[in-house]
């Protein structure tokens, strides 16, 4: 018996969509991100706006959504630019850069991993929309649970670990052990000289702004409940310290303060990413 859980959207990534979706429908321009591809793919009832976490407290999270979402494709772009010709998206759920930016994307082989069967249901959506599989675009299932290796998967896509790449691995770490973390590091660490690990981790929760930590507190709560509790936070300096001690060559952390400086200091609405709760990695080879 084929369970539903399994051959439908994570309802992690749908939220994900929409608040990327409503960034540019409730947020006045300049966007930071424009996308909204990925609601089509999700394709929500009518009254989507009105669910609890599309309600206005949930702006600053829509902020860090779009905020890491823009910086990992500018970072894409200048790698690309350099000459690095794939990208790896690790839990990429209904992530949209191949549909939005085929002018960039189309210059690399771009490898979405994730799950068998919530991919195999995008697959089915892009195809219903119209939208294909591209040929540079190579969906990856692996059945983490099953104990599938991913970079395997990857090298049987078309993936060639001589040559530099970037990966990107957002909202996923909280759901790892830290066992798990450092071997993904170190998996990546050994690929090419040039290629470049872009991660997104939360701070223990007791370091977060204090009018945030109710909410994060509430979606830690949410994640439980949903059978996907977090399971994993770092400070900066010990995120620096596993990236290191996993060989490579470069680390930094970017901070969830340093993106707001970046993408949001000339607005006037007050959207703005929380500080002191997910923040990024960004380490190369």
């Amino acid at each position: 018996m084929i369970d539903k859980a399994n051959v439908a959207a994570d309802s992690t990534a749908v939220r994900v969509a929409l608040w990327r979706a409503l960034h540019v429908q409730a947020d006045p321009p300049p966007h930071v991100l424009e996308d909204e591809v990925g609601l089509k793919l999700a394709s929500p009832d009518d009254g989507w706006r009105s669910r609890p976490d599309m309600s206005p407290f949930t702006r600053p999270f829509r902020a860090a959504i779009v905020a890491r979402a823009r910086f990992i494709e500018d970072l894409v772009a200048e790698q690309a630019a350099r000459g690095v010709g794939q990208y790896v998206i690790l839990g990429a759920g209904l992530d949209t850069f191949a549909q939005r930016r085929p002018e960039l994307a189309s210059r690399m082989l771009v490898f979405e991993v994730d799950q068998p069967g919530p991919q195999a249901w995008k697959r089915q959506r892009l195809v219903e929309l119209g939208l294909g599989v591209p040929s540079f675009l190579r969906l990856v299932p692996v059945d983490f649970e099953a104990g599938d290796a991913w970079w395997e998967r990857l090298a049987a896509s078309g993936f060639d670990a001589g040559r530099p790449a970037v990966v990107a691995s957002t909202g996923v770490s909280m759901y790892l052990t830290r066992e798990a973390i450092a071997t993904t590091l170190r998996q990546v660490a050994a690929l090419a000289p040039g290629s470049t690990l872009a991660m997104s981790f939360l701070l223990p929760i007791e370091q977060a702004d204090p009018e945030m930590r109710p909410w994060i507190e509430r979606a830690a709560e949410g994640a439980r409940a949903n059978g996907t509790p977090f399971i994993s936070f770092f400070t900066p300096a010990e995120m620096l310290a596993l990236a290191r001690e996993a060989g490579f060559r470069d680390v930094q952390h970017v901070s969830a303060a340093a993106l707001g400086q970046r993408y949001f200091a000339d607005r006037t609405d007050g959207l703005r990413p929380p500080s002191n709760s997910e923040e990024l990695l960004v380490a190369t080879t």
